[in-house]
């Protein structure tokens, strides 16, 4: 538990909301979950309340080119873990409609028989044309249902490619999902995403050309990001079967095992939570600079004016910063 933060810092309104979803109210959780994602008035107060609830769930990134079947992994882990009475979130990342901005995958259903557990919570979120597979505010989503007292927290990323490496501003353990006969797909994702894996998958690994994605893997694993002595392990699953869920299960286990040991976890968490910091910042920045007078309207007058060089914007931006701050 944080000690800097209570309920006696909510107002009553958020005091009563977050007790509630603290309790196992999933009509409390859906609601603060909907009025964070939307970024409502209160959803800064509700992420307050909330972080002093949040640090010890397991929190395992998947991720992974489109058609891997990175939601039947989801799957699958989700039920491992409700088996053995661990409770479980999942925060599915879904394409973005350009018309509507909501998640088109997010009307099917998915984990049908689990959705009447009351130890398991999905929320499927539209990614809103942000570039890195999650959407802005997935980060704060998956805070407040760790909050409810999730003690496994499951983000499934849209396939995104490289972009998705975003992945680890949120993740404590990033599965990569690779699948055979996707041409050059393993090469398609260079170092960036092979980096940020801390387990890979290979997944429909019933196919031809399983054994030719390992290799590629275990070829690649040179670019990979420093892990001190942990070398990334290649796990061969079938989804739609169960085959290779309890071994992917034993490998997450091993690497929170290992984030255990000589404070990595610590070090990870500190990491990511520097970019979030970062992230957070320019947000309420750009939120002050909204409530102060810097328009749609503004913007697109000195977009037409930068476009046509009618003013230099590295001279336009200090500017206007100074100029809407002091009002």
């Amino acid at each position: 538990m944080k000690s800097e933060t209570s309920l006696d810092t909510c107002s009553p309104e958020v005091t009563e909301l977050v007790a509630r979803l603290r309790n196992g109210d999933v009509r409390a959780l859906a609601r603060a979950v909907s009025l964070v994602e939307d970024d409502a008035p209160s959803a800064w107060q509700i992420l307050s309340c909330c972080f002093c609830s949040t640090g010890s769930a397991m929190r395992i990134g998947i991720t992974g080119s489109h058609g891997a079947g990175k939601s039947t992994l989801v799957d699958g882990l989700a039920r491992r873990y409700r088996a053995q009475q661990q409770t479980v979130g999942v925060v599915a990342v879904d394409p973005t409609s350009p018309y509507s901005g909501g998640a088109i995958l997010g009307d099917r259903i998915r984990m049908r028989e689990l959705h009447e557990d009351p130890g398991f919570y999905l929320r499927s979120m539209a990614t809103r044309g942000s570039l890195g597979g999650l959407a802005r505010s997935s980060a704060d989503v998956a805070m407040v249902i760790e909050a409810s007292g999730k003690q496994r927290l499951l983000v499934e990323t849209v396939g995104v490619g490289q972009d998705e490496i975003d992945i680890v501003r949120l993740a404590d353990i990033t599965v990569v999902v690779l699948v055979p006969g996707m041409g050059d797909d393993v090469q398609s994702l260079k170092a960036g995403i092979m980096e940020v894996a801390d387990i890979f998958v290979v997944n429909k690994s019933d196919r031809d050309g399983a054994d030719n994605v390992e290799k590629e893997v275990r070829a690649m694993q040179s670019l990979a990001a420093e892990h001190g002595s942990w070398i990334p392990p290649v796990v061969r699953t079938i989804a739609t079967t169960g085959a290779g869920i309890e071994e992917l299960e034993h490998a997450v286990d091993q690497f929170w095992s290992f984030l255990a040991q000589e404070g990595r976890l610590t070090a990870r968490r500190e990491m990511h939570w520097r970019a979030r910091v970062m992230d957070m910042m320019h947000h309420e920045l750009l939120r002050a600079l909204r409530g102060r007078g810097l328009s749609n309207e503004i913007l697109e007058t000195i977009s037409h004016q930068v476009a046509l060089g009618q003013r230099n914007p590295y001279q336009l931006v200090p500017q206007l910063l100074e100029q809407f701050m002091q009002r």
